[in-house]
């Protein structure tokens, strides 16, 4: 079994008194199904299971009352000898998406209170899906937001699953946290990792680029120790995602969806990597793939990184809605659809002049992972950096590069605080651990370690009356 970081996040809410109803939203395959029953099962006595895309007869169940006693009357009608132990019965509502009704009905089961409720659903077909970071993408991008039709606000805890980030794929290939931990003081400390734990990091690193994070193709390779095998559940996750392009999409995208996530591999070989409509088709516009675009991002399937000419914060108030990269928000999937041989000239390094494209698409995913937004900084002049992010409350450039030399774009930047306000840079790349002033090197399989989490606000307790007398005074003067 596949250890995932969301567990936690599961422990934490069935530990917090009066929780709601969780929902789990992600892209297709990330494994979300799974953890919901793999938990449930290990924390209650009973699990009643519904899937209501292999179980449509249970949506009936949810057609009338919502009362939440009437509902297990009705499923109670349909599930023969189940019993609803209040306390330690928990319900699993499977493809939620498919039964509307059922979302609503969490709204009911909170206010009720007896038992637990997890629902899962793809990031298709699911409205108000309450996600910030995707709402602040739909901003920039000039989509409205989904309805919210049926969708019990107050009533549901929501949180987005990914596929495996590289920390899950060390645990899945049985690097002990002794490994971890002590890259993780190499990393504090910014001390070179030593000759025989960096060379088997590349090697690993080399392996997660070429699965990715996909629980079936990490598996996959698990058991059979074979990459053609990997590729065939790609190709099957990928032949998914087009059916949900037709099931889910609205009728004007559906011809187009396909060729802008097709374009993405092109897209990405330029040396100006900004997603160009033309690129997608001779005379493309954004008037005719921008509902495409934006449709494939909603699913999970690709993420957008913004460009900003200005190094600041916030980042989101400098964004350009109509200037971005866009990247695939899995590596494997970009790797399978960059053809047959692919994953054999990564574990090569015969990469030749797709490699950057490749790594910093790894950057990308390494960051989406992290429930980040994704922004780069360009400006005319010709002067670009890879991605920024906020960390301890200032602004980071991240540079993915082949070479430990210092890049021109940097150097600049590096010189001029005044003007860019950029205190240090970190550059990834296929070298060790150093510093060369403000210039921080790491290897590449040291992203994972990047501490992104947003700062606590601490203050000091509030005195009222004292800011009331005060108000008073001001009035009085």
């Amino acid at each position: 079994m596949l250890k995932r970081k969301i567990e936690d996040t599961l422990v934490q809410w069935k530990n917090t008194a009066g929780h709601k109803p969780l929902v789990i939203m992600g892209i297709r395959q990330c494994g979300k199904t799974f953890i919901a029953q793999h938990f449930a099962e290990t924390h209650y006595k009973t699990v009643v299971y519904i899937n209501f895309i292999k179980q449509p007869e249970r949506i009936n169940v949810f057609m009338g009352s919502k009362a939440v006693d009437d509902i297990l009357l009705g499923l109670s009608a349909q599930i023969t000898g189940v019993t609803f132990t209040p306390g330690n019965t928990c319900f699993i509502f499977d493809e939620i998406q498919e039964c509307p009704e059922a979302r609503t009905a969490l709204k009911f089961f909170k206010e009720d209170g007896r038992f637990d409720v997890i629902a899962t659903g793809s990031l298709l077909g699911v409205q108000g899906y309450g996600d910030e970071k995707k709402k602040q993408h739909r901003k920039l991008a000039g989509a409205k937001e989904p309805g919210i039709n049926s969708i019990p606000v107050g009533s549901e805890d929501i949180v987005e699953m990914y596929p495996l980030d590289f920390e899950e794929f060390l645990w899945a290939n049985n690097i002990s946290n002794e490994v971890i931990e002590a890259l993780k003081k190499f990393y504090r400390e910014e001390t070179p990792v030593p000759a025989g734990i960096h060379s088997a990091m590349r090697q690993i690193l080399n392996l997660y680029v070429a699965i990715g994070g996909l629980p079936e193709a990490v598996n996959t390779f698990l058991e059979t120790n074979n990459l053609n095998a990997v590729s065939k559940v790609h190709q099957s996750i990928l032949k998914e995602y087009r059916d949900d392009m037709v099931k889910y999409a609205p009728d004007k995208d559906k011809p187009h969806i396909r060729e802008c996530f097709n374009s993405i591999p092109k897209q990405l070989a330029k040396e100006n990597k900004k997603f160009q409509y033309n690129q997608v088709k001779p005379g493309g516009r954004s008037d005719t793939y921008l509902g495409s675009l934006q449709w494939l991002e909603d699913a999970g399937i690709i993420c957008r990184c913004y460009n900003t000419d200005i190094t600041g914060l916030p980042m989101e108030g400098n964004a350009k809605e109509n200037v971005f990269k866009v990247y695939v928000a899995d590596i494997g999937l970009l790797i399978e659809m960059l053809g047959t041989g692919t994953r054999a000239d990564i574990l090569q390094g015969n990469l030749g002049g797709f490699k950057g494209a490749i790594y910093e698409n790894l950057m990308a995913d390494t960051l989406y992972k992290k429930a980040q937004n994704l922004y780069y900084f360009q400006k005319d002049s010709g002067l670009e950096l890879d991605f920024l992010v906020r960390m301890n409350g200032e602004c980071v450039p991240l540079e993915v590069k082949a070479k430990s030399s210092k890049a021109k774009s940097a150097k600049t930047v590096l010189a001029h605080p005044e003007k860019y306000h950029v205190h240090r840079i970190i550059k990834f790349g296929d070298f060790n651990i150093g510093r060369d002033g403000n210039l921080l090197t790491m290897p590449t399989y040291m992203q994972f370690l990047l501490d992104l989490a947003p700062e606590e606000l601490v203050m000091e307790p509030i005195d009222t009356a004292q800011l009331t007398q005060l108000a008073k005074q001001a009035l009085s003067d």
